[in-house]
């Protein structure tokens, strides 16, 4: 059972009075749909079941043989860290990096940082063990969920899969231990993100605090509360840019439609910058009997095609090429409606926040073609015979993904249902000084 609590929706700005939730509700807003907290069955077995089941299986993954590449006699034999390793020898640093930190590093932390606060708050609970460090518990619960967007261990095992097709043709493929291991530590990974919960995680240890003033029906156009990002404790309005969350001491931001807009344009502008040479040069170079080929994006999609290989010229086309610029014609469009801020009904809103939903969940995966770069350099390493190198293009790429990405989070959906006239009032107010009760639906 959870104790009932008021979280302000951080995609419409309502208010909302959060009843009693027994194991495996949810609640959501009333008024756009979104899920502002649930309450998992077996909130403490499942978690860590999950983690030490990837831990596990991230163990496995590393240690033995992933995949094997032979042609004509000649054989080559990588494992995971093979990737990044290979990436460094080009001088690709920065792919290397970006490799180990979103497929190995940073789930990594994050699955050991929820098994130790999951233990702790298990200690909490049940046996009423004294919280210390709190400021170190309060850094932790941050940290994994400012990770969090940043796992891409399932898109790596897209990448894996589109990458084993691509050259299937041209040699023998061998699948090695370490390959189904990652297989499986890539689904127990999603689930386990699935199983964690913000505001169910961060009451477990620090009790959401009451503030005077708020009550359920308000808004952010209210001008009367703030609501933590991190935690979704709501605060009373800060005096001053350097307030923290009463709950998390997290930094707390007052709602400004034109600040964030000025950010997700800035992101969405550099990655329209960095995809004109992205298309334009060699995503990598392929070196067969001594001839080297470049192939761009387009190039890859056209050659998987007239090979016959179409279902994967196609989802190389769909992830690298329709879904970014899709992307980046989408989030235009939102931010230059956001940037008009009609009296819009709520109809349109929930249309709106829809769209920029599923358009910050699909952008991850365009960088399935990255991964398939790193996967073919490391494997595909036969000296003159047949060898693949990573062109100028992939570093273009990914930069494309990490700003949409960068774009997508910066934006403030709220705006979507805030009035014109009142916004402006609201941010006129702001510059100057730095600024009826909802029931929501339960789900089982």
């Amino acid at each position: 059972m959870q104790q009932s609590m008021m979280i302000a929706c951080e995609e419409c700005g309502l208010v909302v009075d959060i009843p009693n939730l027994d194991e495996g509700d949810k609640a959501t807003c009333p008024r756009c749909g979104h899920i502002l907290t649930k309450a998992v069955s077996l909130p403490f077995q499942r978690p860590v079941a999950y983690g030490i089941a990837c831990l596990l299986m991230l163990a496995l993954s590393l240690s033995f043989p992933f995949l094997s590449f032979t042609v004509n006699g000649m054989g080559h034999q990588i494992t995971l860290l093979n990737a990044a390793e290979t990436l460094q020898h080009f001088e690709n640093s920065v792919l290397a990096i970006l490799l180990m930190i979103t497929v190995i590093v940073f789930p990594a932390v994050y699955i050991i940082l929820v098994l130790y606060l999951y233990y702790h708050a298990h200690k909490v609970k049940n046996i009423g063990h004294v919280v210390h460090a709190r400021g170190w518990l309060k850094l932790l619960c941050r940290t994994i969920f400012t990770i969090q967007p940043w796992l891409m261990v399932d898109v790596f095992l897209i990448g894996v899969l589109v990458s084993l097709v691509k050259i299937s043709a041209l040699a023998h493929i061998g699948l090695g231990n370490s390959f189904w291991a990652f297989c499986l530590y890539s689904v127990l990974v999603v689930k386990c993100v699935s199983l964690v919960d913000r505001t169910w995680l961060w009451d477990q240890f620090f009790a959401m605090k009451p503030i005077d003033g708020v009550r359920a029906g308000d808004t952010h156009v209210d001008h009367n509360h703030v609501g933590c990002h991190a935690c979704n404790q709501i605060n009373p309005l800060p005096t001053s840019h350097k307030t923290r969350c009463l709950r998390c001491d997290s930094q707390l931001h007052i709602f400004n439609a034109n600040h964030s807009l000025q950010y997700s344009w800035a992101y969405l502008l550099a990655s329209i910058v960095f995809y004109i040479p992205a298309n334009l040069y060699p995503m990598m170079y392929t070196v067969s009997l001594g001839k080297t080929e470049g192939s761009t994006i387009l190039g890859g999609v056209v050659l998987l095609w007239k090979m016959g290989s179409w279902p994967i010229a196609l989802v190389i086309f769909i992830a690298s090429i329709f879904i970014p610029m899709a992307k980046m014609f989408t989030l235009a469009w939102l931010y230059f409606c956001a940037g008009k801020r009609a009296d819009d009904s709520s109809h349109v809103a929930i249309k709106r926040l829809k769209l920029y939903r599923l358009t910050e969940f699909i952008g991850r995966w365009s960088m399935v073609d990255i991964f398939v770069v790193a996967i073919l350099v490391a494997l595909v390493q036969l000296q003159n015979v047949m060898a693949i190198s990573p062109g100028p293009a992939a570093l273009c790429f990914a930069t494309v993904v990490i700003f949409t990405m960068l774009s997508a989070m910066s934006f403030d959906p709220r705006i979507f249902w805030t009035p014109k006239s009142k916004t402006c009032k609201q941010d006129s107010e702001l510059d100057a000084t730095e600024s009826n009760s909802e029931v929501p639906s339960v789900h089982k």
